[in-house]
């Protein structure tokens, strides 16, 4: 198995790279590109679709023969505005030129070409949890968003002292409708930058268990199990979400030793 903890490979240029290959799984890529002011970054989306996502920071973006302009508005992460997104179908070109610092993030798994290139807008905002179980998301290309073949994309943004994807579920077996089949990676954000949060991968049989500590601008991957995370007082936490597998359906279930907490929750 790969391993699940990523650091960045330096500070600039593409510091985040993960493929199906070198994840060893099947469906969902991450990249993240961190671009200084008039740097560019080109590539063609081969056989996958691409979401990309102004993670913050502002770029000039084209692909698939359009040009969408400078896109961008939150300088930091840790504004909470909406990001800007594109989407561009597999088989296209695709550009970028930063405008200021940027960090841009290329989430991206198998296309099928059903979907034109456009711009992601009226992304939403959810509150989701209860107390120290609440967090915020901006569902940028979740199931009920018929804008993609396989990607699902989501960030959220968890509040100092709180856990998040919690209680710890899973989504590990092509099991429809009960549960789908969704490799996951989050990309981990943390204010003030020098915090750590903790996320735990792990499955009930206890034959995957890792609990690590994660800095600001590492990768996690998720490729079975469950994974909660938490964040300690004094820092905020925010993480992009990319996931994929053979259906584009998010069906999940949680651990049967702590889904008392979501039924408790839901009456409330």
């Amino acid at each position: 198995m790969a391993k699940l903890h990523i650091k960045p490979q330096g500070t600039t240029g593409k510091v985040h790279d993960i493929t199906p290959q070198s994840a060893d799984w099947g469906y969902v890529g991450f990249a993240l590109h961190r671009l200084e002011p008039g740097d560019s970054v080109a590539e063609h989306s081969g056989d996958r679709e691409v979401i990309l996502v102004l993670v913050e920071g502002k770029a000039t973006i084209s692909g698939a023969g359009q040009d969408f302009g400078e896109l961008g508005e939150r300088m930091s992460v840790f504004e909470r505005g909406k990001p800007h997104c594109v989407y561009i179908p597999n088989g296209q070109d695709w550009s970028a030129t930063a405008t200021t610092r940027c960090e841009l993030a290329v989430c991206s798994a198998p296309g099928k070409g059903n979907y034109p290139a456009q711009r992601i807008t009226d992304i939403g905002f959810e509150e989701r949890g209860k107390g120290a179980n609440t967090r915020f998301i901006h569902p940028i290309a979740m199931e009920e968003r018929d804008i993609a073949d396989s990607l699902l994309v989501t960030e959220v943004f968890t509040p100092q002292g709180n856990w998040s994807s919690y209680p710890p579920h899973r989504h590990d077996e092509d099991n429809f409708p009960e549960m789908t089949y969704l490799e996951e990676t989050y990309y981990h954000r943390l204010n003030p930058k020098q915090g750590y949060g903790i996320q735990r991968v792990f499955t009930e049989d206890g034959s995957l268990d890792e609990t690590m500590a994660v800095s600001d601008g590492d990768v996690v991957l998720v490729p079975k199990g469950h994974h909660p995370c938490g964040s300690p007082y004094g820092y905020e936490m925010y993480y992009l979400n990319v996931m994929a597998g053979p259906l584009r359906k998010w069906r999940f279930k949680n651990h049967p030793d702590h889904d008392w907490i979501a039924q408790r929750d839901a009456k409330a």
